[in-house]
């Protein structure tokens, strides 16, 4: 007698636990769960989505947000800029030059294209165009950028002493000391 109310309790419970909670009610008349994907809205803007994720420091996010907004607007100035400053914050400067070319080929009034253009070209040690891109994006955007004008002045000072940029020459003379505070300076083998 004890296994048989034993089972009996353990069907009471099994059906006890297979009753729904919320009933039909939940999905208004339907007892079926939904179908599909659920309905969230406009889809988010893959470049305000990239800028966030710039702006966090997130630079491989921002840049699939990007190709997303790719997708979304097309390969316009916006979106080439973009893909182009993420790269450029990920180190991939020869990508980012053709991405940022490309840009302002597309749109040749977009002065933050023309800086990014122009912070890569620095990056790169070419800093003479890099000057030539800095002015011509500091004349676009009427000198209101204070980060325009600080990277143009950056260009101009570096192309004005390019001793500071060159690379050290290895001195043809080693000082040698002889001992007593006497040193020797000779050539180096």
């Amino acid at each position: 007698m004890g296994r048989k109310r034993v089972g009996m309790i353990a069907v009471a419970a099994l059906l006890t636990a297979c009753q729904s909670a919320g009933g039909p009610q939940a999905f208004g008349d339907n007892p079926y769960a939904p179908a599909g994907r659920p309905v969230r809205g406009a889809e988010a803007d893959g470049l305000e989505v990239g800028h966030r994720l710039m702006a966090a420091g997130e630079y491989e996010l921002a840049l699939k947000a990007y190709y997303r907004a790719a997708a979304q607007h097309g390969m316009n100035a916006d979106v080439l800029s973009a893909l182009g400053s993420a790269n450029l914050r990920l180190g991939r400067l020869n990508q980012a030059e053709k991405l940022l070319r490309l840009a302002v080929k597309k749109d040749q009034k977009f002065p933050a294209a023309w800086n990014n253009l122009g912070v890569v070209l620095m990056e790169k040690g070419e800093t003479a165009e890099a000057m030539e891109v800095f002015k011509k994006a500091y004349a676009l955007d009427s000198g209101q950028s204070d980060s325009i004008r600080d990277n143009l002045r950056l260009a101009i000072a570096k192309t004005r002493k390019p001793a500071y940029d060159a690379p050290q020459k290895k001195s043809e003379f080693v000082l040698v000391r002889r001992g007593g505070g006497r040193y020797l300076l000779r050539r180096a083998p």
